[in-house]
């Protein structure tokens, strides 16, 4: 079993599985065809957490260790059938609720701004919009999505709508399917995109998206930086009717000369929604839950799909 967390760091590991540790090293830990449960590493590019699928030909299990698995999927192809994909829901939520909300409350209340004028000496007051009496969407109900409007409870807003790929209710409220976005959006004053990167999400946001999009809106995405048109949201913020902020960006890292960087309105965090103190605690227990019922034989937990199979 391949770890990206030395193995005597996490307590509680089930005895009898031969562990081995690698983080995207250059030389294997092991031979790779011996390999029957992968975690891939975090925060790698995406061909070095593919690197050893090719030759991983027991392996039964690709655990990510992140909320998203389009880094990994197309390394798959190589992999022979009923191979169980997992990703790391349970881990991430708490960082990424918090980042939400702080780049929401940065971007409306101007702390871009205040500090720039700090570094500069200069007191620069005057009214900004408030949190309160918000209209928000949420685009991606899953566990992030929950999480997020978890923390934005407090905060008195006038209505949260949710959307996700299938229509649901919640203990919160209705989940409205993505058919009705297009009638959901003119009426949000903050767009939350929380949603994984699939075919059907990728440049969710386009053009006509932001069309809809009411004017003075802040689009905010924690999800993956291909579920927004760069292109299109560059000319919707050179107009000043939309403002963004965006921990995650397409191309990512965004090159030092992109015009994103420099776009008005626009706040940008570096894909820093789940690595912080919050991660490694969480991420040790899901590995050994998840270890644990691999070695007793029972159901796996996020199960995203299995190769061989049709996805839904």
């Amino acid at each position: 079993m391949w770890l990206p967390v030395p193995p005597d760091e996490i307590e509680g590991l089930p005895e009898g599985p031969n562990y081995r540790f690698w983080d995207g090293a250059e030389d294997f830990p092991a031979d790779p065809a011996e390999c029957v449960f992968y975690v891939v590493p975090y925060m790698k590019p995406p061909a070095l957490g593919q690197r050893p699928l090719p030759e991983m030909s027991s392996v039964e299990v690709v655990q990510t260790l992140s909320a998203g698995t389009d880094h990994v999927e197309p390394g798959l192809k190589h992999l022979r059938p009923g191979v169980r994909l997992c990703n790391a829901r349970g881990v991430h939520e708490a960082s990424t609720g918090e980042l939400t909300l702080t780049l929401i409350l940065a971007s409306l209340r101007g702390i871009p701004d205040f500090v720039r004028a700090q570094d500069k000496g200069e007191w620069l007051g005057g009214f900004r919009p408030a949190l309160a009496d918000k209209n928000v969407l949420i685009v991606g109900y899953g566990s992030i999505g929950a999480a997020i409007e978890d923390r934005l409870a407090p905060f008195e807003l006038a209505r949260v709508a949710r959307v996700a790929r299938s229509e649901r209710t919640t203990a919160r409220g209705p989940v409205h399917p993505l058919t009705e976005l297009p009638a959901l959006l003119p009426e949000a004053d903050v767009v939350i995109l929380s949603t994984p990167l699939t075919e059907a999400t990728r440049h969710l946001v386009d053009a006509d998206f932001l069309a809809r999009m009411k004017d003075g809106a802040l689009l905010v995405n924690v999800a993956r930086g291909a579920v927004v048109d760069t292109k299109a949201l560059l000319a919707e913020l050179e107009t000043g009717r939309v403002t963004a902020a965006l921990d995650v960006t397409d191309p990512e890292p965004l090159p030092r000369e992109h015009p994103l960087w420099r776009a008005p309105g626009v706040l940008i965090s570096p894909h820093v929604g789940g690595p912080t103190s919050a991660f490694l605690p969480r991420a040790k227990r899901l590995l050994v839950d998840q270890l644990r019922r691999y070695v007793n034989r029972e159901p796996l937990r996020n199960v995203i799909l299995t190769t061989g199979e049709t996805r839904e």
